[in-house]
């Protein structure tokens, strides 16, 4: 049961996933026998401060997420799927849409992102109640560029520069209010947290693990499969 101050989890995977070359919507590729989708969810679920989990998937794909109904019914907080849309932003709304009225923050996820641990989740949903909105990052290890047309215009220093990861966790209404901006001004984001950002609401960062890396390439796929591996053999690794 979800009380006032709840904390509802939109697990996003409606997202075409063009870079991975493959038949299979990416969030349905399997790592280690299962698919990226159910990963995501079995990992933002089992985090305590995690009341409610809402996959949101392709109209399409509606169909295919029912036929893993039996490798779901064990994660717990699951909501039913709710259909998503074309831009990102438009699978957080249909998101948004589904909550129950008692929720007050949400937890914006990429299904993409299956190693996310939930001490991780932990620490970005306390320091997004403390002040509204927080991310998970972590810092450049190399230099960034800022390039147009090919040639640099800008190299910020790399100490200012992170990179940013999910979960993104916001006010629910806060979230709603910047993302009625962002349609209404027929702006697409590329970030969550960049629709907060431009309201002139403050988005703190919390540090995150190098390993909650979102699947991109196929040979990702390579690395997340050995870093599950060695987790199973040291479970103290949550």
């Amino acid at each position: 049961m979800v009380t006032r101050m709840s904390v509802a989890a939109l697990v996003l995977a409606a997202g075409r996933g063009e870079r991975f070359r493959s038949p299979l919507p990416k969030a349905f590729v399997l790592l280690a026998g299962r698919p990226l989708l159910w990963h995501a969810l079995a990992a933002v679920a089992a985090a305590r401060e995690i009341d409610l989990v809402v996959p949101v998937v392709a109209p399409g794909d509606m169909e295919r997420f029912a036929a893993l109904a039996p490798l779901l019914r064990d994660i717990k907080k699951l909501a039913p799927a709710v259909a998503g849309g074309r831009e990102r932003q438009d699978s957080m709304q249909a998101g948004l849409r589904a909550l129950p009225p008692e929720v007050a923050w949400v937890a914006v996820h990429d299904a993409a992102r299956p190693l996310i641990r939930q001490e991780e989740i932990s620490r970005v949903v306390t320091q997004a109640q403390r002040c509204g909105a927080a991310l998970l990052a972590v810092p450049a290890m190399d230099t960034v560029k800022r390039v147009i047309e090919g040639r640099v215009v800008e190299t910020p220093p790399r100490a200012q520069c992170w990179l940013a990861q999910t979960p993104q966790v916001f006010r629910v209404e806060l979230l709603r209010e910047a993302l009625a901006k962002a349609m209404a001004e027929g702006w697409v984001a590329t970030d969550d947290a960049q629709l907060v950002e431009r309201l002139g609401s403050i988005v703190e960062v919390v540090p995150g693990a190098s390993d909650n890396l979102k699947i991109t390439q196929p040979e990702d796929l390579l690395w997340a499969e050995a870093r599950l591996a060695a987790r199973a053999q040291a479970p103290s690794d949550t």
